[in-house]
């Protein structure tokens, strides 16, 4: 096996006070005998406890932009723009192949924005996906998560689907694909749903902000692909059926979960990316998958022996001030 020299980026814990936890030393193992690249950064959101691995590199994103997509369409609810009951229609031209299920059924097909929603986050429908764009708007998502602070977290096109003429995508968009982001990044926008920090810098929270990401939240929490970070724990002590909520994403040689995990010790929020990888298989056992499984089992034992925990109840503070 040759041996894969990996850039470690670590912020030690506040508890310990050292350079490197054991925890660390777990991670870069698991990262390194990965037949492939590895990005991770995962931090306990009661603790603050975090761990690395180039966490700040730009990685393909797959569908995990779609959390970006999601993210969009609250802000645009909450300010009354859109609304999830919304009529949308599905034309023939609108189904494109993929993971999903929109692209087996008979067009024109009517749904809600919600419904569209729902199996763009649970199925990671393409089709839905793309219907969610044109209903939100690609350019809006990257003004938004440019307001965020996360500029290298970015949405470039509609899946399976050529651009408009005249339309230009960005240099980079080659190399990316469908989306670009950055494993710190990312976390820090699972962040948001779990803290339901949808306000702009400096605005206050409104009343019905604890259900729209309740509304996100479970969309998340029946993720229908749990081969990746969800494979260890969902039969870990104190699990239920929500303590998961979290986004995949994957292509031949890629397989990327982001997540956040209910534990008896807080909230984890992780990132996980794993890319250039030996394997292109598409089966159960996928070194990726298994990969960013045993990191986030990794994670979760080091910061909560005790397993996982019920989710807890959403609740927004009066006022965010950034």
């Amino acid at each position: 096996m040759r041996l894969r020299f990996l850039s470690i980026v670590f912020a030690a814990s506040s508890l310990c006070g050292q350079a490197t936890s054991p925890l660390q030393t777990t991670v870069e193992e698991i990262a390194a005998k990965h037949h492939g690249k590895v990005a991770l950064f995962a931090e306990n959101l009661t603790t603050h406890q975090t761990v690395a691995i180039t966490p700040d590199n730009m990685v393909q994103t797959a569908s995990v932009i779609k959390l970006s997509i999601l993210y969009e369409a609250l802000e645009q609810i909450r300010l009354g723009k859109i609304h999830f009951d919304d009529r949308i229609t599905m034309s023939a031209g609108d189904r494109v192949p993929g993971s999903g299920i929109l692209h087996l059924l008979d067009a024109p097909l009517g749904l809600t924005f919600k419904d569209v929603l729902t199996l763009m986050t649970m199925m990671s429908d393409n089709a839905g996906a793309n219907l969610a764009m044109d209903h939100v708007g690609i350019a809006n998502v990257n003004d938004r998560m440019a307001k965020l602070g996360l500029p290298n977290t970015y949405l470039y096109k509609k899946v399976f689907t050529p651009v408009a003429p005249g339309v230009v995508l960005p240099a980079d968009q080659k190399k990316f694909g469908l989306g670009k982001t950055t494993a710190h990044e990312i976390a820090a926008l699972m962040t948001k749903f779990v803290q339901c920090d949808l306000a702009e810098p400096g605005h206050p929270a409104q009343p019905g902000d604890a259900d729209l990401c309740s509304t996100a939240l479970k969309m998340l929490q029946v993720q229908f692909y749990r081969s990746a970070i969800p494979r260890y724990l969902d039969g870990a002590a104190g699990a239920t059926g929500d303590s998961i909520a979290n986004k995949t994403g994957s292509l031949d040689a890629v397989r990327n979960d982001v997540a956040a995990v209910s534990t008896k010790s807080g909230m984890i929020v992780l990132a996980v990316f794993t890319y250039e990888n030996a394997d292109r298989s598409w089966g159960a056992e996928q070194e990726g998958e298994l990969t960013c499984a045993k990191l986030a089992r990794a994670v979760v034992e080091a910061w909560s022996p005790a397993g996982l925990a019920a989710w807890p109840t959403v609740s927004v503070p009066n006022q965010r001030v950034h």
